[in-house]
């Protein structure tokens, strides 16, 4: 060999020599040394086990459980390690067939592959379960029970915004936001449950356990050296009062519609009821599936929040926002009156008033007591109409300007999902309707609350909060507080909305005293409560359905607006029950009597015969009622006793 390739020879030798060198020390180290990866390494040892934790409680104002947990199991799957087992008697305990073993076992390694473990049954009533634990002998190696905490309702009311937990979809596990979970991990899947899914969720722990050779787990791996402990979510606090909330429901018991209670000094809900509403019970265990599909197609719709996802003309409630911006804009002031005689005929026919009566649009006080739709309409062509603006056009854009800043024609940004923005009349939308021809009659009904304006329940409560507050409001929202929670997650709800920083006390004052006029000698009478001074606003909302493809007249929502005590205000409050007449007939006495329980804590014996009145009528149409399945499934739901005992508590203290 040519002495100049010696030196070459060396390099190469020693850069072998070298590489044999460092795979020998480390694997004398993963073998001798670092005991964990030579244990986990030994797949046919050792079993992993997730450890589910257990989700965050919610809890109401005076920290009353309203949401908890409770453990039930699931049947766990690894096809690999299927061996001679009674097919026969496990398909006898779970009540399937043959057939069906053979899907889920397909289903299994489609997921999971065979060495996986997956979920085989989920949720195992109790009787199942005791049965399988009495056998599992049976059915091992390849079978075993997991512990999986479960929500139960305590009060067996919220359903519509605390919302439910069920198996994370395939598609789920393809959004970035889920890389955490896998494979029958359980998620949030609507409301709160949804929302604050991150923070009630928790983490989940491994556990490790040595098998013996006939795959029989025989105890923890190095004395659980190797595992990791399951951490608990974090609990939410709420502003709700389950008490409000319970007897809310039971006043909207055969009734369609909803209501609103808000606090209007921190933007808290109190109370938020969608009628008819369904046991949250029947969402929970193993019958969650079946249920599901049940509530989704029932004719009343229960699965569908109308306090934030149906819409409505507001009606006469929508009079106080429009004489607060006739009187901001200054084209009246308080005493401005109209001589209304029956109706409004300026824009060339003639729209009925529900008055004719000499002065009862003597002035914006006056108008407000009696509901005058002539006042409030002509109100709102003053309004855009106004010279200042240069134009109808960019006087309309101003209107919907002071729409827009009180929450409306916009979602609010309420802390669960789904919330609808309801519509208002912005020029675009008059453009669309009326081909970009249109004046200050064209949509003169929304002076009134009718034309081209929808509003959520949500969104009519929060106006009252703006009213309440004299110009501000704070986002409305479920939680005040987490547990043991440092970040800046709540900041947005704590932060005041000045929304009419120009509209001035007067004008406020001036609507709030019409408001109370309303209530002291108008058409909420049926409001009062003794002692404290409750401003409010009924409305009787024309209604109108698609029947068989014609436009009909239907039976008017019933509606109601208010906040108490005027000067000191600790409640707002939304109600609407539809299809049930005047404002005065329904909405007035059940937002009246849950205000009087809110700041009383009691109903007042005399008021008691209005309570069973609401509770027993029912103003839902026989058709709808006919159809509908929710009360025989709400029946099979268990009745969630502190519930009931709540509520006689509430009804009779």
């Amino acid at each position: 060999m040519s002495v100049y390739n010696q030196p070459r020879k060396r390099v190469i030798q020693l850069i072998i020599l070298g590489m044999i060198a460092l795979i020998v020390s480390r694997l004398f180290f993963l073998q001798l040394v670092d005991k964990k990866y030579s244990k986990l390494a030994d797949a046919n040892a050792v079993l992993k086990k997730v450890v589910y934790p257990s989700r965050g409680m919610i809890y109401d104002r005076k920290s009353r459980s309203i949401l908890r947990n409770e453990a039930l199991y699931d049947l766990m799957v690894t096809p690999a390690s299927v061996k001679k087992i009674d097919t026969a008697y496990l398909c006898h305990i779970l009540g399937i067939d043959k057939d069906e073993f053979d899907r889920r076992i397909a289903n299994a390694i489609r997921r999971e592959g065979r060495v996986r473990a997956s979920v085989f049954a989920s949720l195992l009533t109790p009787e199942t379960y005791g049965k399988m634990q009495e056998s599992m002998y049976l059915f091992q190696p390849g079978f075993e029970l997991v512990l999986r905490p479960v929500r139960s309702y305590p009060y067996g009311a919220g359903a519509s915004f605390l919302g439910y937990i069920g198996e994370i979809s395939p598609t789920q596990l393809k959004n970035p936001a889920y890389s955490s979970y896998q494979q029958g991990d359980y998620v949030g899947l609507s409301g709160l449950e949804n929302t604050y899914e991150d923070i009630l969720m928790g983490q989940r722990g491994i556990q490790y356990l040595v098998k013996d050779n006939l795959n029989r787990p025989q105890g923890p791996l190095e004395n659980g050296e190797f595992d990791t402990a399951a951490i608990a979510g974090k609990n939410l606090r709420l502003a709700l009062d389950i008490e409000l909330q319970l007897l809310g429901e039971k006043m909207m018991k055969g009734k369609v519609g909803s209501i609103v209670a808000i606090d209007p000094k921190t933007g808290g809900i109190l109370a938020m009821v969608s009628g008819p509403t369904f046991d949250p019970n029947l969402l929970s265990g193993s019958y969650k599936g079946l249920n599901l599909g049940k509530l989704n197609v029932d004719t009343t719709k229960p699965t569908m929040n109308r306090a934030i996802q149906a819409t409505y003309p507001p009606g006469s409630t929508f009079k106080p926002i429009t004489g607060l911006i006739a009187l901001d804009e200054g084209v009246i002031n308080p005493s401005f009156g109209y001589p209304c005689h029956g109706g409004y005929a300026q824009c060339g026919r003639f729209i009925k008033c529900t008055h004719s009566n000499p002065g009862h649009a003597a002035n914006l006080r006056v108008a407000m007591a009696n509901s005058c739709n002539s006042y409030f309409m002509h109100l709102y062509r003053l309004s855009v109409d106004n010279g200042k603006w240069g134009g109808v056009v960019k006087g309309q854009v101003k209107w919907t300007e002071y729409l827009r800043t009180m929450g409306l024609g916009h979602r609010l940004g309420i802390d669960i999902p789904s919330e609808k923005a309801g519509k208002i009349p912005d020029t675009a939308a008059l453009n669309r309707v009326y081909a970009g021809r249109w004046n200050s009659c064209s949509e003169v009904y929304v002076g009134m609350g009718q034309g081209y304006l929808d509003l959520t329940p949500l969104q009519m409560a929060n106006a009252m909060c703006i009213i309440a507050n004299r110009g501000s409001y704070f986002i409305p929202h479920f939680v005040e507080s987490i547990d043991n929670d440092k970040s800046a997650r709540l900041q947005k709800y704590k932060e005041r909305h000045d929304v009419a920083t120009h509209i001035s006390d007067t004008a406020f004052n001036s609507v709030i005293l019409g408001m109370e006029d309303v209530v002291r000698a108008g058409t909420a009478r049926g409001a009062q409560i003794d002692g404290i001074a409750v401003c409010g606003k009924t409305g009787t909302a024309e209604n109108y359905a698609k029947i068989d493809g014609v436009l009909t007249k239907q039976p008017n929502h019933s509606l109601f607006v208010g906040f108490a005590p005027k000067d000191d205000p600790k409640i707002a409050i939304a109600v609407i029950v539809e299809n049930a007449g005047f404002g005065a007939t329904y909405a007035v006495p059940i937002a009246s009597i849950l205000m009087e329980k809110y700041l009383t804590d009691t109903i007042s014996v005399k008021r008691r015969p209005i309570l069973q009145k609401m509770m027993e009528t029912v103003t839902m149409s026989p058709r709808m009622r006919t159809k509908s399945k929710l009360d025989s499934l709400n029946s099979v739901s268990y009745i969630a006793t502190s519930g009931e005992d709540l509520l006689k508590k509430i009804i009779s203290h």
